[in-house]
């Protein structure tokens, strides 16, 4: 039987994700925000120089496109580092392209006229600016004083040929009339790139789709330029735990470059997790990164950045690939005595585990069967005696949990030293 005819797929049944290229500057890309915005989380460890570098590597590797660097306003510790990194892009010769975030006044935008220059390449000014009613009230500001505003910081930085990509923040919660006239005046001040924001984590899909429509249907047009001409950013938050349905609804909608950040690491509930995205995106068929370093950046963001990986995360947790229940062990067993990584990957799981560094594993506890328990002795090389499989079964069935795998082996051990 074919492998097609084995998984019947309701995911694309009356759905396509279509883009025409004439209408975008490129395809779909991505901006790890990791090293910015993930590090304004509260429980976030701020990474030493070394060990940033090591993530920007994983990133080059994975294919991801654009880099937020940090914020060079924030002080000579956060600007030696952005240094420090633009260095070694150039130095190996990165593909990836770099940008910082930074306030929209010209102070912040004043230390990458150096970099630039030092560095001889471009880095994109991520420039942010409040816009719905509700921070314009808590602020005091007015329309009129977020135009001066922009006016000021897009035009200095667009006369340094600085590239800009204007950022309004809280776009999912601002009013249509206020979205057009900022954007509008961005792009006739010369910025090319343009990033809605859910910086509360406020939006769901419709609105994600609803929001990115009136931004090309209506918003650029009568800006006086081509779709195309323009990138569309699309940078969401977890505040209602809908960051990755509302990246996809964000491809979906016609979105060129989706923002994330690894495990999610960012301010409240975290950003929109770009690991499950690029997941998911490989999954549709809608992108082909190679993602089988992914775990491993996953996991040195953990390490580095301490944010939370939970054992049952989506695909990089612990618990993802692992199973002790006895029916589902069995199913995975079989397909592996068939030589057929890709049925063992799938029978039990609607995730492939290799295709993202990892494995099935197969566990021994309360709900185990025989076959988890001879399987876990022959793969490490024990002999499944019927007596070491029953002596086995009855520990494992008097467990409150799985057992680690120490604690089979210092079982396995007892028994045929007795």
């Amino acid at each position: 039987m074919q492998e097609n005819e084995l998984i019947h797929d309701w995911n694309v049944i009356d759905y396509e994700i279509s883009r025409n290229p004439d209408n975008h500057p490129h395809g779909i890309w991505f901006d790890d925000e990791t090293l910015r915005d993930g590090l304004q989380s509260p429980s976030a460890r701020n990474p030493s120089i070394e060990q940033k570098i090591e993530l920007l590597s994983y990133m080059e590797r994975l294919g991801i496109q654009k880099v937020d660097l940090g914020l060079p306003g924030a002080g000579p510790f956060h600007l030696n580092h952005i240094d420090t990194m633009l260095s070694h892009i150039t130095e190996n010769n990165y593909q990836i392209r770099p940008g910082c975030a930074v306030r929209t006044v010209v102070s912040d935008i004043e230390p990458l006229i150096d970099l630039q220059a030092k560095h001889e390449m471009q880095i994109q000014a991520s420039a942010f600016l409040g816009t719905s009613p509700i921070r314009q009230y808590a602020e005091g500001w007015t329309l009129e004083r977020l135009l001066s505003t922009l006016e000021e910081a897009v035009g200095f930085a667009v006369d340094n040929d600085i590239p800009v990509m204007f950022v309004t923040e809280d776009t999912t919660r601002s009013k249509p009339e206020d979205i057009k006239a900022i954007y509008t005046r961005a792009i006739e001040l010369g910025a090319d790139r343009i990033c809605v924001c859910d910086t509360c984590g406020h939006v769901t899909p419709n609105g994600v789709r609803k929001l990115l429509s009136f931004i090309q249907d209506e918003v650029i047009p009568d800006a006086g330029v081509q779709r195309r001409e323009i990138e569309i950013n699309w940078h969401g938050h977890q505040d209602r735990g809908l960051g990755v349905a509302n990246n996809l609804a964000a491809v979906e909608a016609g979105a060129d470059v989706i923002h994330g950040t690894a495990l999610g690491v960012g301010e409240r509930a975290g950003n929109a997790p770009l690991d499950q995205t690029l997941v998911n995106l490989k999954l549709m068929g809608v992108i082909e990164n190679d993602l089988t370093l992914l775990n491993e950046y996953v996991r040195k963001a953990h390490d580095y950045i301490e944010v939370a990986l939970p054992r049952n995360y989506p695909v990089f947790g612990e618990d993802a690939f692992e199973t002790g229940t006895g029916v589902h062990a069995s199913a995975v067993i079989k397909a592996m005595k068939k030589g057929d990584h890709w049925l063992a990957d799938r029978v039990y799981s609607g995730v492939p585990a290799q295709d993202f560094g990892l494995q099935q594993k197969i566990r021994i506890g309360h709900m185990s069967g025989r076959s988890n328990i001879i399987w876990w002795l022959e793969q490490r090389g024990y002999e499944a005696s019927d007596e070491l499989v029953a002596h086995m079964f009855e520990i494992a069935k008097n467990q409150p949990r799985l057992m680690a795998d120490e604690e089979v082996t210092a079982v396995v051990e007892g028994f045929t030293k007795a």
